[in-house]
């Protein structure tokens, strides 16, 4: 696998942990300069992604202990939207719904999914047990196929700032 798309499949993992992508890509960058700090090598998808789930995870405790507030926040107005807009609006109720889940679970399903892993495999790379693999992966995609069903999606707090979500 090229530095390119080892730098891609880390960033999707990144985004399945974080799902603002500026989030995501200061992670991916810190991961690689980890990595390449001492004239090293990535290595392995497995090691890029051990580095990245470490840095997320010491952000979340550091986050724990000090609280950061956006400077601001920007929201669109909700009426006269074109076709693209409606688009556009979908996806970021699909992001809600998707950031409504908790890490872990975002974090094995993402695993799962869209990287092809097993459950035996997830549980190896995350230090989790098989069957808690399994259990993040249903519950993942109960809460996604309940949320499809109800409508609308409210907007949830980020996961990472949940209590307990850093495993």
């Amino acid at each position: 696998m090229n530095d390119e798309d080892l730098l891609q499949a880390g960033y999707r993992y990144a985004l399945s942990l974080r799902t603002r992508a500026d989030d995501a890509d200061d992670l991916v960058q810190e991961a690689w300069y980890r990595l390449h700090r001492h004239g090293g090598r990535a290595g392995s998808k497995a090691h890029l992604f051990t580095t990245i789930r470490n840095i997320y995870v010491d952000r979340w405790r550091r986050d724990q202990l000090i609280a950061f507030e956006p400077l601001e926040t920007v929201d669109e107005p909700a009426d006269s939207r074109s076709a693209i807009d409606d688009v556009r609006h979908d996806a970021r109720a699909l992001a809600r719904l998707l950031d409504s889940l908790r890490a872990a679970e975002r974090e094995a399903l993402f695993l799962n999914v869209v990287e092809g892993y097993t459950a035996q495999e997830i549980g190896d790379l995350t230090g989790r047990p098989r069957g808690t693999v399994l259990s993040l992966i249903h519950r993942a995609k109960r809460k996604l196929r309940q949320g499809l069903a109800a409508g609308p999606v409210q907007p949830s707090l980020e996961a990472g700032k949940r209590k307990g979500s850093a495993s």
